[in-house]
């Protein structure tokens, strides 16, 4: 992994019930359904599972028992630490029942949407700044042409939306995944957030990949609190879809039975990249899908919707990247086109860098190079298909005849016989089948 490329300012934690920003009535029954679920009695091991400060929690904690919800057991923990245990009382209980029959969620506290939308301009991939050396470090396994990286290298500092096209076979889904391990740095994502007084997961173990943090001596008599407990540090994100992309994966998902939210793709992959590949072979045509992100790739805001209907914007920082093998006028008219802010045609390798290729896949695979063999390919077989090279090719080629060779049991070899038999499987004749 390159090092990072800026220093993202980490969610500072919050000091008092009021920084919060949230509802007190919300964040009171969080805590309420977090006692009741998880049978926990110290604030130590309250904070821990609702994500915030000691002090935050004590006061959360002491707010309830003004209005006698929770009351102190009288005993203290088990570890000598001298603290205090707590328990619900039954209004406590009463309203705990109430409260998770309106909403299942418990846990972390969220993090309120206005106050996230602070932390998104503090990560933005837009103020990524990438070098050559970076970009090419990321992609030193892939043999591009010389120009490529140049018209990459601005796109993707530019944090804005990239159009790769190009006939199928050639990297397209290998440079998107070269962009992504470029970037290298971290961003906080909130494990909830709360709007309206809904609560929203955005946290998500399938997206995100959490940066293992420090572990804090538990004897130590001063805790520091680093960030915001409430965020989850993580590699910037990469949601990578194809043909399965369907609009409705861009809305919030609803659970009728948790009676919360789960944030969309779009949402989940903020402060780094989304990437529909294969465009074009989705069930909605290309035309729809762009259309959906003609707000969100000008405005830098998304909108979406709960169940009641009501709308709200959210912050859309992602670096979207579309990849297809069909021009892109056969599938966009022009409004949907000057939305997209690069386009980079990726081709095929020329016949040196197909070489190339072929070599180093040869040289990964254990495969003996043979010159009367290569000769034969570029002689016999690609004049047949107008000298059209592509990235794929060495690699089908090579595994082919390895296959050959293992079932035959010999040597892992090269010949022009082997060379024909492995052609052979990589095109289908073209010839009418009687039915």
């Amino acid at each position: 992994m390159n090092a990072p490329t800026t220093a993202v300012m980490a969610p500072p934690p919050p000091k008092t019930l009021q920084e919060m920003r949230l509802p007190v009535v919300m964040m009171r029954d969080i805590l309420l359904k977090t006692i009741f679920r998880m049978n926990l009695e110290m604030v130590s091991e309250l904070s821990r599972a609702i994500a915030l400060p000691i002090p935050v929690t004590q006061e959360l904690v002491d707010m309830c028992r003004t209005q006698r919800l929770i009351e102190a057991t009288g005993t203290q923990s088990a570890d000598g630490a001298n603290e205090m245990g707590y328990q619900l009382t039954d209004g406590g209980k009463a309203r705990a029942l109430d409260a998770l029959a309106q909403s299942e969620y418990f846990g972390a506290m969220p993090v309120p949407l206005e106050v996230y939308k602070e932390q998104v301009a503090r990560q933005s991939v837009r103020n990524m700044q990438i070098t050559r050396n970076q970009l090419t470090g990321a992609m030193g396994h892939l043999v591009l042409p010389d120009d490529l990286l140049s018209n990459l290298g601005p796109a993707v500092s530019a944090g804005r939306s990239i159009l790769m096209y190009g006939p199928p076979g050639n990297g397209k889904s290998s440079i998107s995944n070269g962009i992504r391990d470029a970037l290298g740095d971290q961003v906080y994502v909130p494990r909830a957030i709360e709007y309206s007084s809904q609560v929203i997961t955005v946290y998500d173990p399938i997206v995100h990949t959490a940066v293992a943090q420090a572990e804090q001596d538990p004897t130590s008599l001063r805790r520091v609190t680093r960030f915001d407990a409430r965020y989850v540090c993580c590699e910037r994100p990469t949601v990578v879809t194809g043909g399965e992309l369907s609009l409705d994966m861009l809305d919030l998902v609803y659970n009728p039975t948790a009676r919360t939210y789960q944030a969309p793709l779009q949402l989940k992959s903020t402060g780094g990249i989304f990437i529909v590949d294969d465009l074009g072979r989705q069930k909605e045509p290309p035309q729809a899908i762009v259309n959906r992100w003609i707000v969100p790739l000008e405005e830098s805001r998304d909108i979406l919707a709960f169940q009641s209907g009501e709308k709200f914007e959210v912050p859309f920082d992602t670096l979207v990247i579309f990849s297809t093998n069909f021009h892109p006028n056969e599938i966009f008219d022009q409004a949907a086109l000057r939305r997209i802010f690069f386009k980079i045609k990726i081709d095929g390798p020329n016949q040196a860098n197909f070489l190339k290729i072929f070599s180093m896949v040869a040289k990964k695979r254990g495969m003996p190079l043979d010159e009367a063999s290569l000769i034969h390919l570029l002689k016999n077989k690609y004049p047949t298909i107008d000298n059209i090279y592509a990235n794929y090719q060495p690699i089908f080629l090579i595994d082919q005849m390895i296959s050959v060779c293992e079932f035959e049991g010999i040597p892992y070899q090269m010949s022009p016989e082997l060379i024909d038999r492995a052609w052979a499987n990589m095109f289908v004749k073209d010839e009418h089948i009687v039915k």
